[in-house]
């Protein structure tokens, strides 16, 4: 970076940065894995940040001894009321990320249902945070955008092997 007066000036152009879209890199995940959470707005870096925030609100951790993955949404949803606001809002948002992917309405009902029915449950005192370990429903989201993705942006898939 070079100086000319008082304002810094950059010397890269975003068409120097990662094709993918990665510009967070390092991040660690559970399993001590690195992954990024890419910022454009391509079906690519959309699935990416929609499989991170399932990850962790479904998946972040695993229970010691009976090998159970757990996430924020159970750990959150501990906190009375406000445990069940930032959950909704946190499943909101990957139903909002499959609106802007273009998903039918009746899709986009079925996850909003799913989300509704969450929260319903969480509101519930005891049987609520019992719920949230059987019942995920943003697992269930991302995989109704997963479905849409493999169908319609097959470039998007991912191969694990």
């Amino acid at each position: 970076m070079t100086t000319s007066g008082n304002r810094p000036t950059i010397l890269s152009r975003p068409s120097d940065r990662s094709r993918s879209g990665f510009e967070n890199a390092g991040a660690a995940g559970p399993e001590g894995q690195s992954f990024a959470v890419p910022t454009g707005s391509d079906p690519h870096s959309v699935r990416a940040r929609v499989e991170a925030v399932e990850l962790l609100l479904e998946r972040s951790f695993r229970v010691p001894g009976v090998n159970m993955p757990i996430g924020l949404d159970a750990l959150i949803g501990l906190i009375p009321v406000v445990g069940d606001i930032v959950t909704t809002a946190l499943g909101a948002y990957i139903v909002w990320e499959a609106r802007n992917l273009g998903l039918s309405k009746w899709h986009l009902t079925r996850m909003g249902a799913n989300v509704a029915f969450d929260t319903l449950l969480g509101l519930v005192p005891v049987v609520g945070d019992a719920a949230d370990f059987v019942f995920r429903s943003n697992t269930r989201n991302l995989r109704i955008i997963k479905k849409h993705l493999d169908k319609h942006h097959p470039e998007t898939k991912v191969i694990e092997g």
